[in-house]
């Protein structure tokens, strides 16, 4: 057993019989199912919507080269620089070589979560770069020292009183309940980081081929306020975030709104095209657009798997699937959480490492049923298990059970030879661990299914 498949299922037991853990994912997940319900009602037909979502995207991931160069022929020529890196490495050895040119001593970031998949301020800081997260939840996850528990709401995982001890603890504030004076204790202190540092990173939601842009959504403001006082401003971005045409927003938007928070369109959404043109007043002096491969191509070339890669973070699979609602975000130990995390991070992570958290799913298709863009998750899920197999990444003990499990299939008799209570005693033995753990322990019926059918055969 891997050590990281340990750690899961002692983490997973201790969130799944946490009740407080559990009174707060389902009261914020309970709001969100609220939101989402009537934001639904903005649609006639929102079946028609998902099918053209995931044809669009669909279409764009198979010819993804094309829309991939494209999007860069049209950005560069405004002004913007594009660099390609294969994996986080390289994404950070060319972060790096931009903080140097630029001297560069604080960063202010929103949210982002291939940031977290390169854990870019973890090197910021080791290289003595102050780095700021501007969204409220990313604000929140970093002054608890904290990874985002969830795609979309980084701080699911706590609750207003948490926040506000958080706050007592580690800005010094006196205590309070109020919800507002806690937003403007945060915007207070965060003014003043947009206007002092030099370099702002955002992430991206879209990559838009046709007019070399990158779409930004938001509900905070933090993303615009970071982009438009510093002087450098670097967008990192997965090369699956293209879609064809600026006119298609009108499409992914609502959908990303609706699916993620319930919204009909989230609050702010912003298009960059490159740094300050000659006529504009505001904005930064150059434009960085680094686009992350980091496993996606491998998945690319698993023509049964690539439609993951349609995926818009929306996280609403996070909000219905009943395994994540039970042993919350932090349990998968990965960037992305959640279903989508499941499939997806065993190719960006590693197989070996990551195989098991495809096994942490009912395979209810909850999943599967809200995807906007209507990604086949739960079949993912099983295709990852079956490539796991396949690549021989299969514990001892686990081929041991499967073979004792076939040969007794095969030879029932010899099962049958077996007196029920060494049968019970052996069940015992195997599953104290597992399923006895929480569970009245299985035992064995003192006849077996042969010995009924005779005495019924009889009795005729």
């Amino acid at each position: 057993m891997s050590i990281k498949l340990k750690q899961f299922l002692q983490d997973s037991e201790a969130k799944a019989f946490d009740l407080e853990h559990r009174r707060k994912i389902r009261f914020n997940i309970g709001k969100y199912n609220v939101a989402v319900k009537n934001g639904l009602n903005q649609y006639v037909d929102h079946e028609l919507a998902r099918a053209r979502a995931s044809y669009i995207k669909t279409n764009v991931i198979n010819n993804l080269d094309k829309y991939l160069t494209e999007f860069e022929r049209n950005f560069t020529q405004r002004g913007g620089k594009v660099i390609w890196a294969q994996n986080k490495d390289e994404a950070l050895r060319e972060i790096g070589q931009i903080m140097q040119r630029r001297r560069v001593k604080t960063v202010v970031k929103s949210k982002s979560m291939t940031t977290e998949e390169i854990h870019l301020n973890e090197y910021l800081g080791k290289h003595g770069i102050d780095t700021v997260e501007t969204d409220l939840g990313e604000y929140i996850v970093q002054l608890a020292d904290q990874r985002p528990y969830h795609i979309v709401t980084p701080a699911m995982h706590m609750s207003k009183k948490d926040i506000a001890e958080l706050f007592v603890k580690k800005l010094r504030i006196r205590p309070t309940d109020d919800a507002q004076e806690l937003v403007l204790t945060a915007r207070r202190l965060l003014r003043d980081k947009y206007t002092s540092a030099e370099v702002g990173i955002t992430g991206g939601n879209f990559l838009i081929a046709d007019i070399g842009g990158v779409a930004l959504t938001e509900n905070e403001g933090n993303g615009r306020l970071s982009t438009t006082f510093p002087r450098t401003h670097i967008a990192i971005v997965g090369i699956e975030k293209v879609i064809p045409s600026v006119n298609d927003l009108d499409l992914f938007w609502p959908l990303l709104a609706t699916s993620g928070t319930g919204q009909n369109v989230t609050v702010y959404n912003t298009i960059f095209s490159g740094p300050r043109q000659p006529q504009e007043k505001d904005g930064p002096e150059e434009m960085y657009v680094i686009l992350l491969d980091n496993g996606r191509t491998d998945l690319l070339a698993l023509p049964e798997k690539r439609e993951a890669l349609n995926c818009i973070r929306c996280g609403a699979c996070l909000n219905v699937c009943p395994v994540y609602k039970n042993v919350g975000g932090h349990t998968y130990e990965t960037t992305y959480s959640g279903p989508i995390g499941s499939v997806i991070s065993p190719h960006y992570e590693g197989m070996a490492e990551n195989k098991h958290l495809s096994y942490a799913s009912s395979l209810c298709g909850a999943c599967t049923s809200v995807c906007p863009v209507k990604i086949n998750l739960h079949n993912l899920l099983l295709l990852n298990r079956q490539q796991s197999v396949a690549e021989g990444h299969v514990d001892k003990q686990e081929k041991m059970a499967f073979r004792i499990w076939e040969t007794a299939m095969k030879h029932k008799s010899w099962v049958n030879m077996v007196p029920t209570g060494l049968k019970n005693y052996g069940l015992r033995l195997i599953l104290k661990d597992s399923w006895s753990k929480k569970r009245e322990p299985l035992t064995v019926p003192s006849k077996t299914f042969k010995d009924l059918w005779n005495e019924h055969q009889k009795k005729k």
